[in-house]
């Protein structure tokens, strides 16, 4: 019995040589801060593109297509839908976690941001309230002065 659950075990995909290299290309683009990530979910297009490398890469989803570009040379090839789909997966993933540390970012900045003004209106009221305290104690000295006239 246990043999059978072994037979029916998902074995890992094992991609080719040239699938392999590809993978690997763009698995080190994604780790490279410079590379911009675009895409259209609708169209199954991904876009990863960095200037610095001079390097592009198309992933058509719906197509199973991947077109690597650099400055000499643009090739593109159609490939097993499994291999497309992991690439299409490790793209989403790194486009995800970018999406949260800007997430982080913005929640970080307009937490401080309300804190500063939370402060400045606490300071605004304490002065407000000193103001006011000196207005009353003018007041008082006034009535008294003319109470004793």
């Amino acid at each position: 019995m246990f043999l059978m659950f072994k037979f029916f075990k998902k074995k890992p995909k094992v991609y080719s040589k040239i699938e392999n290299h590809i993978f690997g290309i763009i698995t080190e683009l994604l780790k490279v801060s410079s590379t911009d990530i675009n895409c259209d979910e609708l169209g199954g297009k991904y876009y990863l593109s960095n200037e610095e490398q001079h390097f592009k890469v198309t992933i058509l989803g719906n197509d199973n297509v991947i077109r690597l570009t650099n400055t000499r040379d643009s090739v593109a090839e159609k490939y097993d839908k499994i291999f497309v789909e992991d690439v299409l997966r490790a793209v989403k993933e790194e486009k995800h976690r970018r999406m949260e540390l800007v997430y982080d970012s913005i929640t970080n900045s307009i937490e401080k941001m309300a804190e500063r003004l939370h402060n400045t209106l606490i300071e605004s009221n304490e002065q407000e309230s000193q103001i006011v305290r000196r207005l009353e104690t003018k007041e008082m000295k006034t009535s008294k002065k003319m109470n004793l006239n």
